[in-house]
């Protein structure tokens, strides 16, 4: 039996939300360097290196408690840099072995970064080798 290919072919939209549009606006074109596409009372859309990410304006912000969108980087200690020179600095969490610049290696060997947006969104970098 042959499993359908429902979504297999079909171009993601990635969504995070924002109770604050301005400021959303400016973190993620300016500080994370995202190209706007479009924007209007509902979301600010931006080119994520050919992925849509539409930043929902919603009344309130509910912060997950875990990473909801994140990036596949080619050297994560350059990217914490560039973050930081941005002013935005990784998350710490106690319990978790990680280096001075707040980086997480995994048991794969990926190493892993977490960062909040002006919503407290949780985002991540990860180097996989």
């Amino acid at each position: 039996m042959r499993t359908p290919s429902v979504l297999g072919s079909a171009q993601l939209v990635a969504f995070v939300a924002t109770a604050n549009p301005r400021r959303a606006k400016e973190f993620y074109q300016k500080k994370l360097g995202l190209r706007l596409v479009h924007e209007d009372n509902f979301a600010i859309v931006f080119d994520a290196n050919g992925v849509t990410l539409r930043v929902t304006v919603v009344d309130q912000v509910r912060a997950a408690g875990y990473t909801v969108l994140g990036w596949v980087v080619p050297n994560v200690v350059e990217i914490a840099k560039q973050l930081e020179e941005a002013g935005i600095k990784l998350q710490r969490y106690p319990g978790m072995e990680q280096d001075d610049y707040g980086i997480w290696t995994s048991p794969s060997g990926a190493r892993v970064g977490w960062f909040h947006d002006p919503d407290e969104n949780t985002l991540s970098i990860t180097q996989l080798d």
